[in-house]
């Protein structure tokens, strides 16, 4: 049975306050003991009933409340983990000063747990020059920022500063607790194990023009991909994600380059592979493409019953980067393969890199129930030798935490 892990989830006085419930709900649904520590001001947007039914735990707020057990340090040093979500550009400030005038403040300041944060606020006040500093600061703290994202504020505004979705810092500061205890991390401050690391990962799945409203495509959804992008920056990386018609959000925090069909992923990965100390083609990248696209829309009644296409071979993006790479470059390919017998899928996976050159290849399954779409993954690891160095099953967080592990 798991073993509960307590996390503190800080909220400041944000309208984004009432996403915060999101964010303590699936802690919970997580398996963690997750404690609410609100700012008055938070109260105002979202009630602390509300709170406490869902975290299942007394929320706190009263920097002079249980004194004689000493809440005020107490909540922070017990905590593996704390969440500030949302962060308005005032908390930012006084995190950035290290000022403790309220309880989240003394349990920030008390605690060595990880701390994550995901700001919001206008994009006026994102982009001022002392919130600029402030998260500069923050950041060279050791402490992971989560977006803000793009997108619609309160009112008719619209532009950066939207706090990111709940799943999306939930997954991020699990990756972060996750790393932190697998390590035996104490400190927020420890340096991250891919720190300054600039990693380029593909993800989704290309889709190639047989007209201008028809393509021929896969089931990827990218989340996998996204999952290694998040692990990654959670890991201190630099990340660059080449994203191909992705159905899951990526942090703004995250470089993103967005193409769609396979030339274009060709193109943008070749560019960007220059300076990548690791790559990861973890994208469904199509093997062909039709040879020539109409300009207008394919009508049935021109063409009648049956319809032939012209196909032809795409390039090989994974191979083309392992012939080009440099001394010292990390090259981790993906292999989804169908077959269900598991000799024969490792035997496609041999057979596969041995083809494609690269440093490490990931074999999973895929199918109407695996691995495309869904929340889960299966895979096995294989070294450029054909040997297994590696077996996973379980989220796509946790297979990127194990993916990641490989790079030295």
């Amino acid at each position: 049975m798991k073993t509960p892990r307590t996390i503190v989830v800080g909220i400041t006085g944000g309208i984004a306050a009432y996403k915060a419930v999101n964010i303590v709900r699936a802690f919970v649904l997580n398996g963690d003991s997750v404690h609410v520590v609100a700012t008055p001001a938070a109260l105002r947007f979202v009630g602390k009933p509300t709170l406490e039914a869902i975290s299942r735990n007394p929320v706190h707020t009263d920097l002079y409340e249980g004194v004689a057990e000493v809440r005020h340090v107490a909540i922070g040093q017990g905590a593996a983990l704390i969440v500030v979500a949302p962060a308005t550009a005032n908390s930012i400030a006084k995190l950035a000063a290290g000022l403790a005038d309220d309880l989240l403040g003394n349990t920030i300041l008390a605690s060595t747990a990880p701390l994550v944060i995901a700001p919001a606020m206008h994009t006026e006040m994102w982009n001022n020059p002392a919130t600029v500093a402030n998260v500069a600061v923050l950041r060279s703290r050791g402490i992971t920022i989560v977006g803000p994202g793009v997108g619609r504020l309160t009112g008719t505004d619209s532009g950066a500063g939207r706090m990111e979705e709940p799943d999306t810092i939930v997954a991020v500061a699990l990756a972060v607790l996750d790393r932190a205890m697998s390590a035996g991390e104490a400190a927020a401050s420890a340096v991250p194990d891919l720190a300054g690391r600039r990693v380029l990962i593909s993800a989704g799945g290309t889709r190639e023009p047989l007209d201008p409203v028809r393509f021929l495509g896969n089931r990827s959804s990218g989340k996998q991909g996204v999952a290694l992008a998040q692990a990654a920056l959670a890991r201190g990386a630099l990340v660059t994600l080449v994203a191909a018609n992705l159905e899951v959000a990526v942090p703004t925090s995250i470089t993103t380059v967005l193409v769609g069909s396979a030339l274009e992923m060709h193109e943008a990965m070749t560019r960007a592979a220059g300076t990548a100390d690791v790559i990861i083609m973890a994208a469904a990248v199509a093997d062909y493409r039709p040879r020539s696209v109409q300009v207008g829309k394919i009508k049935k009644e021109d063409v009648g019953d049956t319809l032939t296409l012209e196909l032809v071979k795409n390039p090989d993006i994974l191979a083309e980067l392992s012939t080009a790479s440099r001394p010292g470059q990390l090259i981790i390919g993906f292999a989804a393969e169908t077959e269900t017998d598991a000799d024969r899928l490792l035997a496609l996976g041999r057979d596969k890199i041995t083809r494609k050159g690269c440093d490490y290849l990931v074999v999973n399954r895929v199918g109407q129930d695996a691995g495309f779409g869904t929340e889960r993954n299966t895979v096995t690891v294989l070294d450029r030798h054909g040997v297994i160095v590696s077996e996973v099953s379980g989220s796509k967080m946790s297979v990127a935490n194990c993916i990641l592990d490989l790079i030295g």
